[in-house]
């Protein structure tokens, strides 16, 4: 029998390839989703080496009919979509007065449609095997809008929208979907990047003021993992020294 599958859709350097390591070591096959998907290779080999399965591919989650392509692809090849975690980005600011229709849509796009695209069709593989996980990466914008975010923060409170009647529709069909928050600043390349234009030395900040993706990637394996009598819906991650 083939191992269970996690796909990834969105499956960037940071927090999608801590997500797929931790699930290639409990002994899933990872498939990772993203727009350019040779950028997956030097994980996929990584995975491989330590002795798990992994796949990557090219998948604009913003198109249905990719999306609807892939996910058969791998329920025919590779094996039953147990987890499908969706996790694209999007994250950019702009002044509402600079915010262009296009620009808009855009990021609507990809914070909000890619969940609806992925979410929808992993219903379709999971309802009728009474079994599966949904899984969407959300943010502070989730549930607080910002100076600057108005396109983000509207498409990132309509994932939290989807993910919560998704939640109560397929919850009684053992599909447990969970909306996870992450209100912290991430330690990748691009948030240090950031903090440097602020003129903040990264190296300076106190131990674990950043969010380290490895442990995200553990948050998504601990709710994968939970039993249905306590499934969590929505969880928050922060760091200690983080304001909320």
């Amino acid at each position: 029998m083939s191992n269970p599958v996690c796909l990834i859709v969105g499956a960037g350097d940071y927090i999608g390839a801590a997500i797929a390591r931790r699930f290639a070591a409990g002994g899933y096959t990872v498939c990772l989703g993203r727009r350019n998907g040779e950028k997956s290779a030097a994980l996929v080999k990584e995975i491989s080496d330590s002795g798990g399965q992994a796949h990557g591919f090219t998948l604009d989650a913003r198109e249905e009919t990719q999306i609807e392509e892939r996910f058969a692809m791998i329920e025919n090849e590779i094996g039953p979509l147990e987890i499908v975690i969706s996790n694209p980005g999007g994250n950019v600011n702009f002044p509402i007065r600079e915010t262009t229709e296009r620009v808009f849509y855009k990021v609507w796009k990809m914070a909000c449609l890619t969940g609806f695209l992925s979410g929808r069709e992993a219903a379709k593989y999971m309802v009728p095997r009474n079994k599966g996980t949904i899984l969407f990466t959300g943010a502070t914008a989730s549930i607080r809008g910002g100076s600057g975010f108005g396109a983000f923060a509207s498409a990132k409170f309509a994932l939290r929208g989807l993910a919560q009647s998704m939640a109560r529709e397929l919850g009684p069909q053992n599909i447990h979907v969970a909306h996870l928050i992450i209100d912290a600043g991430v330690d990748t390349a691009f948030v240090k990047e950031r903090l440097e234009a602020r003129g903040i030395n990264r190296d300076e900040l106190p131990e674990d003021t950043l969010m380290n993706p490895k442990s995200v990637g553990e948050a998504y394996w601990m709710l994968h993992n939970q039993t249905r009598d306590a499934w969590t819906h929505e969880m928050d991650l922060r760091p200690f020294a983080e304001k909320f």
